[in-house]
């Protein structure tokens, strides 16, 4: 089963996508969802396919996912407490 999905990203939360079938587009996303989400940004298109590979999510739970409910939510990879720690106090530091 192949399908030609459009990939948003959300401005609200770096990491987080949004999966939907192209021809359905948003329709299908419940609004207190998108609303959560953030106005979605274009990320990609692509062919998924139970053989393609993505990086961070199994493309058989994203299509199952697409198929049944009209979108998947990939949610950003979770920071451990060291990661998440160093990540902020980099972030505040200022380079001049």
């Amino acid at each position: 089963m192949k399908r030609i999905c459009t990939i948003y990203r959300s401005p609200k939360r770096e990491g987080m996508y949004l999966y939907v079938d192209k021809a359905e587009d948003l329709s299908r996303v419940p609004a207190p969802l998108l609303q959560t989400f953030g106005k979605p940004e274009h990320a990609m298109v692509l062919v998924l396919s139970p053989d393609r590979e993505l990086a961070r999510v199994d493309v058989i739970r994203v299509l199952a996912e697409v198929e049944e409910k009209g979108f998947f939510l990939q949610m950003p990879p979770r920071q451990d407490g060291y990661n998440r720690d160093l990540h902020e106090k980099n972030s505040k530091i200022s380079l001049r």
